[in-house]
């Protein structure tokens, strides 16, 4: 048999096509049974031999026995349920014969409802208006005693049992049940009635509820609005602690989110018992307590006051201590809405031992009490001494590691409890000791708000790193166990002012504790330490690479772009490739090596021509250009031999021009060829260029069989180059 497979459960009719195939490789839904059961007149056991022939099936087919043994055992069960609606709906009396059949329907229908599969198909074959119908028999009959109780019992049951789901919801309101449910809550209990029954009846009632307003705004404002609330903040006060539980547990569905119902159950005088409740033993009854209280206090200031006035601030504090988890989360999320209410609240939220259960709980394994734990640090963390509190009891540490969570929600409270603790002063040294910067830089913080707040987080710390703060600093990098001394020195590269850099990495000698880390054997460890240091060196100083070359002293004349290989007035000749360059002796001397070659004992003092070897007459034209100009325009072809020509002739500014074009052609692939180059010609600039590149790239270059090596090697030329940078005199705005 054919079945389509998005057939809709909740359908009576459906219009399908039949075809014979392997019965081998097909089980029967049991909602589809229902559908076919009218239809379908043939019994499947007594039809198998039937269908073994047709089906060419052999006799040791077990699979084939197996699937129509379930198919019969299925529509048995079907038949069963149909019959027993049936009962339901027939029309009987309140005898004694009638009353058993109907207890008897109900216990079966109520076994069934206990599987969600057969939910589904009882809800098809009417079992709600049927289950309804029943209701308001019992109670326009006026007998009440115990087997109508009994009755009215297991047609709560039923009904609690097919609400939670919300497609059944609507259903259930519209066949009449919820004023059924209403009047039962307000009828008093009968004298043939034990308090047993009666306790049990009510509990059931208040848990039909609960599933049929979960999640439902709509029928929320009904049971309001058909009078349900009054009755159940009567049952708090039960002597039965399992209807004080299920009213409990109603009064917070009906709260959550719905301010006309939270304005009638605290105007009830809810309040009190639910305060009491709080001080239980029970877990089960403490938690609903707690709950209920939550929810009314959820975006209400005004119930939120009520609430602290009738005493619930201590009960809800023992909580975060209790052995129920549950309650403890509801617990935590009521201190965070409570400590919202001013900073009075806050401060009496901590000296009455909050900090310490919250903080326990940011370790737990359960997310949701990490989640709301963090939520009431944060909102507590608003108060300057608490900020000293919570550091004091140890808890930046465990917010710190919340940041590599991967609940959005946990990273966020996280982030907003760390970046309150940040303007305490001193907390950010135990930041900083806890390694914090480095967690802040390297979370993957996945919503934009969390973002926003570790970046104004870091903002915060780099304000806060002076003065007294800074004084703490320096004396952590100078005294403290060597893993603290470097994550301070790390810190500091990233959040100190560059008027305080001589004073911390020179006069301190933090520069040296980041240099070791560049061959430390943590890759990790050198990651941050490159990082830093490129951090430092390209950070808020007013100078550039090509302002730390050393310069030469000679001054310089220039005679214009008119003079330039002119004959005119030209007193001396060079000769490069064959070709005549017709030059002036008093423009010359701006290089040292021709003012020595012309005012010296040299023969080319008196020479008219000149001859100069291992010089391509382009690379001399556009160094006698910079001579004769001051500029000149450099591609990067002709760069490396210009950079040579430069520094044979001791043109300082030649040079650089041509370090500047190189640099810009600095790779992963070259970066250690040009280094060389910087080495041989004496190129400042573009050594430096390769120094900041080599940090910068660290996660590419790292990979490298010769990157270890290569780092020992220039090791020293990073320190002259940090030496230089950092005791340069401040360049003005």
């Amino acid at each position: 048999i054919f079945l389509p497979q998005n057939l809709d459960k909740r359908k009576s009719l459906f219009t399908f096509k039949i075809e014979f195939q392997s019965l081998t490789h097909f089980k029967l839904n049991f909602n589809t049974i229902l559908i076919l059961r009218k239809t379908i007149t043939f019994n499947l056991m007594d039809r198998k031999e039937t269908l073994k022939r047709k089906f060419d099936f052999t006799d040791d087919d077990e699979s084939t026995d197996e699937v129509l043994h379930e198919n019969s055992r299925r529509l048995t069960i079907a038949d069963d349920i149909t019959n027993r609606i049936d009962l339901l709906n027939s029309v009987f009396s309140s005898s004694d014969p009638d009353i058993g059949s109907a207890q008897n329907a109900l216990v079966f229908l109520s076994e069934y409802a206990k599987d969600d599969d057969m939910v589904d198909s009882m809800v098809v074959c009417g079992v709600v208006p049927a289950l309804v119908k029943v209701l308001r028999m019992v109670s326009n009959g006026g007998d009440f005693d115990a087997d109508t109780c009994d009755v009215e019992k297991e047609c709560v049951y039923i009904l609690g049992l097919i609400a939670p789901k919300p497609e059944y919801q609507q259903l259930i309101v519209d066949a009449g049940a919820l004023p059924c449910l209403v009047e039962l809550l307000m009828r008093p209990k009968a004298l043939g009635v034990s308090q047993s029954l009666f306790s049990l009846l009510l509990g059931r009632v208040a848990d039909a509820i609960t599933n049929l307003a979960h999640e439902n705004i709509n029928i929320k404002t009904l049971v309001r609005l058909e009078g349900g609330i009054p009755p159940l903040v009567d049952l708090l006060e039960s002597t039965d602690t399992k209807v004080q539980r299920a009213a409990a547990g109603a009064l917070r569905t009906l709260a959550f989110q719905n301010a006309e119902n939270k304005d009638q159950i605290v105007e009830c005088d809810a309040l009190p018992t639910l305060v009491l409740m709080l001080g239980s033993e029970d877990p089960a009854m403490h938690y609903e307590a707690v709950g209920v209280i939550g929810n009314l206090v959820h975006s209400s200031p005004e119930i939120k006051r009520e609430v602290l006035l009738e005493g619930a601030l201590q009960p809800v504090i023992c909580l975060l201590s209790s052995p129920c988890l549950e309650s403890q989360r509801e617990a935590a999320l009521l201190i965070g809405q409570f400590a919202t209410t001013d900073s009075d609240c806050k401060i009496h939220i901590a000296q009455r031992g909050a900090i310490k259960p919250l903080i326990k709980m940011l370790k737990s394994s359960d997310l949701q009490l990490r989640e709301m734990s963090t939520f009431a640090l944060g909102r507590l963390a608003q108060d300057s001494h608490n900020q000293a509190g919570i550091a004091y009891n140890g808890g930046i540490e465990p917010l710190l590691n919340l940041l590599a969570t991967k609940n959005p929600s946990v990273q966020h409270n996280a982030a907003f409890a760390l970046y309150a603790l940040a303007d305490n002063e001193d907390n950010v040294p135990l930041i900083i000791k806890a390694d914090g910067l480095q967690k802040l830089q390297d979370g993957h913080f996945s919503v934009l708000p969390t973002q926003e707040c570790v970046a104004k987080m870091l903002k915060r710390l780099e304000e806060k790193m002076q003065g007294r703060v800074l004084k703490q600093m320096l004396y952590l990098m100078r005294s403290g166990e060597k893993v603290v001394q470097k994550r301070v020195a790390l810190a500091l590269a990233h959040l100190c002012s560059a008027d305080d850099r001589k004073t911390i990495f020179i006069d301190n000698n933090g520069l040296e504790l980041l240099l070791d880390l560049l061959e430390s054997t943590i890759k990790k460890q050198k990651r941050e330490a490159s990082a830093a240091l490129h951090t430092m060196a390209t950070k808020g100083i007013g100078a550039s690479i090509v302002d730390l070359a050393p310069t030469s002293p000679t001054s310089q004349v220039y005679l214009g772009e008119q003079y330039v290989n002119n004959p005119l007035l030209s007193d001396v000749t060079f000769i490069v490739e064959g070709k005549l360059f017709h030059a002036h002796r008093v423009c010359l001397v701006s290089s040292d090596i021709f003012r020595i070659m012309f005012d010296g004992g040299y023969r080319e003092k008196e020479a008219k021509d000149i001859e100069i070897p291992n010089i391509k007459w382009n690379v001399f034209e556009l160094m006698m250009r910079f001579i004769y100009t001051g500029t000149v325009d450099v591609d990067l072809d002709v760069a490396p031999d210009l950079l040579k020509a430069a520094d044979q002739y001791l043109l300082d500014g030649l040079k650089r021009i041509c370090e500047s074009v190189i640099s810009e052609d600095i790779s992963v692939e070259n970066v250690s060829l040009m280094y060389m180059m910087s080495d041989t010609y004496n190129a400042t600039s573009l050594k430096y260029s390769c120094i900041l590149f080599i940090l910068e790239q660290f996660d590419k270059l790292s990979s490298k069989p010769w990157y270890c090596h290569f780092i020992r090697c220039i090791k020293p030329d990073i320190r002259n180059f940090f030496s230089t940078l950092l005791t340069m005199p401040k360049h003005a705005d």
